[in-house]
């Protein structure tokens, strides 16, 4: 009985010591995913998909004087400054999404990448 004792000390030492922290961050950490902005940005699959939940339930009608939803309006917005300025809450911008919170600085990374690729229709 003796043995058993420092014996399973040691195997539970062992087991706590075992577990690697960095294997589930995804579960130890839900939402906070990976944000790449190495590879290519697609408009249709990375850009509209965040602009149709956080920009186009308002800007689709115009509201503010800025209409968005197409390919065609969101490129003006995009190419003069004002989607980067206001999405970064930039001096002199209003920032947006207004009455929301800043997005994320992955999607906020999304859309810069898209900007300086030139704004592709891909």
């Amino acid at each position: 009985m003796k043995k058993i004792i420092p014996l399973l000390i040691v195997a539970i030492a062992i087991l706590s010591f075992s577990s690697c922290y960095y294997d589930k961050a995804d579960l130890l950490y839900p939402g906070s995913t990976i944000c790449d902005t190495t590879t290519a940005v697609s408009y249709s699959g990375k850009i509209v998909p965040l602009f149709n939940s956080q920009c186009y339930g308002c800007h689709r009608s115009g509201a503010g004087n800025v209409t968005m939803g197409t390919y065609a309006t969101d490129k003006v917005i995009a190419t003069n400054g004002k989607l980067i300025g206001c999405i970064s809450y930039a001096s002199g911008f209003s920032p947006m999404p207004k009455g929301a919170t800043k997005l994320s600085n992955c999607n906020i990374a999304l859309i810069n990448k898209w900007v300086s690729l030139g704004t592709p229709n891909n």
